[in-house]
């Protein structure tokens, strides 16, 4: 029999395997180390990771598969005294004779569920794959963890911040972010940060080193796409007296520099084969090479890559190397666009009207037109194209207060006028628009799931039906 538990500390696996960072991990785990992620409640209900290479040479057997599940159940009860933390995973052997592993999850000091990886056979993972793969688990466990404080025992979410570090949201996506980087922080893990220019990518590099256990040492930035092959071999690894034209005195690299901190290697999809190859023996070695010199240099540097363009696109067209990719895939990160999170456009204005109006006539307002128009309008360049915005409207106003939308820059008030011409014009057409992107947007954010979409945009499903059909986005 199950221990007993409460309904509010029960965790259900299919919301937890919807969660970015558990979805991440349980992919890296299969296309690393063909491992499969899985889950056993505390209500006995089992979901067996039968996705690995070892576990599904029995699962075709239903003796194999009663097997799994009745393993499975045993492992919960045997964590049913408490469990060394997070990073206790226990290995035990299974009916088949492969290895699994366990780690107990435990909310308010009760046990709630246990996550499960199998099954891979004696000696198939060294020291350091084990170790990884117990990292991954463990950032698998906190996401979940820190998912379940954020919401009630009916999977409702709480009261939450808004902000992290210098990053402004308090939208579902962000929110999402922020609890991930809430899980990330502490560990050595190479980060993979995706998005669009404009998206704040360097700021979430930025917040992961200042809560780190490196925050004390040198954070540093090289953006990829700004030397070229030599100049970067140089600026990345450095160079010996002599070894080029040039070179009249040693340098120091920055991966050398940033011995002890992070190292930001931003838009690393434009780094050359040559350089991808350094790069992936700094990560597996930790070791590299100056240019001209034939000394081997030993660092220790956490490494936070970043990129606006499709790595897994260019990996399968030959333009970037698999094992890199999979090297700095280890923990990804995507940074929403700001189209896809509107209701933090009134958030962030508030910020910067504070950040560009010291020195000037302080507390400045958005008239609700220009308010509106913002709203409605694309921003394909993101949340630096919407600073840069904030800061001419703040300068052009003068000593006005109350900052009107006829400030506004062309390219907003020309949007505005055509989204204005498809209906009857004024407040009623701007809303109407408003209300159609914002709901338009929430959906596809969701993929059509409607009751999400709704709890997104905190309206009922019934309402959201509604206007959906409104709308015509059925």
């Amino acid at each position: 029999m199950a221990p007993a538990v409460s309904d509010d500390v029960k965790l259900v696996w299919s919301e937890l395997s919807a969660l970015h960072a558990v979805r991440t991990v349980a992919t890296v785990l299969l296309q690393r180390w063909s491992l499969g992620l899985g889950f056993a409640g505390i209500d006995g209900a089992v979901y067996p990771p039968r996705t690995s290479v070892g576990c599904r040479r029995v699962q075709h057997e239903t003796a194999g598969d009663e097997a799994c599940v009745a393993h499975a159940v045993a492992t919960l009860r045997l964590h049913g005294s408490p469990p060394p933390g997070w990073a206790g995973a226990r290995a035990c052997d299974c009916h088949a004779g492969l290895i699994e592993l366990s780690l107990p999850l435990r909310v308010d000091g009760q046990l709630a569920g246990t996550l499960l990886l199998g099954g891979f056979a004696p000696g198939e993972l060294g020291d350091a794959d084990r170790a990884t793969v117990e990292e991954l688990l463990g950032v698998a466990a906190r996401e979940i963890l820190r998912w379940r404080g954020d919401h009630d025992g009916r999977g409702r979410p709480r009261a939450s911040r808004g902000s992290y570090d210098a990053i402004i949201g308090r939208s579902a996506s962000m929110l999402e972010l922020f609890g991930m980087l809430d899980k990330i922080v502490g560990s050595d893990s190479t980060v993979l940060v995706q998005g669009e220019n404009g998206t704040g990518k360097e700021l979430v590099a930025k917040a992961i080193h200042v809560n780190s256990p490196r925050r004390d040492r040198r954070f540093l930035i090289q953006n990829c796409s700004a030397f070229n092959d030599n100049l970067l071999d140089s600026e990345l690894f450095g160079h010996r007296k002599g070894s080029f034209t040039g070179a009249i005195a040693d340098k120091m690299g920055l991966f050398e520099a940033a011995d002890g901190g992070t190292f930001f290697l931003d838009e690393i999809g434009d780094m050359s084969a040559a350089l991808q190859v350094k790069v992936l023996r700094v990560l597996q070695e930790g070791t590299f090479t100056p240019v001209g010199d034939t000394e081997v240099r030993t660092v220790d540097v956490r490494i936070i890559a970043a990129t606006n363009r499709d790595l897994k696109g260019m990996v399968a067209r030959g333009e970037f190397r698999e094992d890199l990719y999979y090297r700095i895939n280890v923990i990804n990160l995507v940074v929403p666009p700001l189209r896809e999170r509107r209701d933090d456009i009134p958030l962030m204005v508030d910020f910067f009207l504070r950040r560009h109006t010291r020195g000037r006539r302080p507390g400045r307002q958005l008239a609700r037109g220009c308010l509106e128009r913002l709203l409605a309008y694309p921003w394909p360049g993101n949340v630096r194209e919407l600073e840069n915005e904030i800061e001419r409207l703040v300068v052009l106003a003068g000593d006005e207060r109350t900052i009107g939308e006829e400030l506004l820059s062309p390219r907003i008030r020309r949007h505005a006028s055509e989204h204005d011409a498809d209906g009857d014009g004024g407040l009623p057409s701007a809303l109407a628009a408003l209300e159609r992107t914002m709901i338009e947007d929430a959906l596809r954010r969701h993929r059509g799931n409607k009751t999400r979409a709704a709890l997104d945009l905190k309206i009922s499903r019934r309402n959201l039906i509604r206007l959906a059909q409104k709308y015509h986005l059925e």
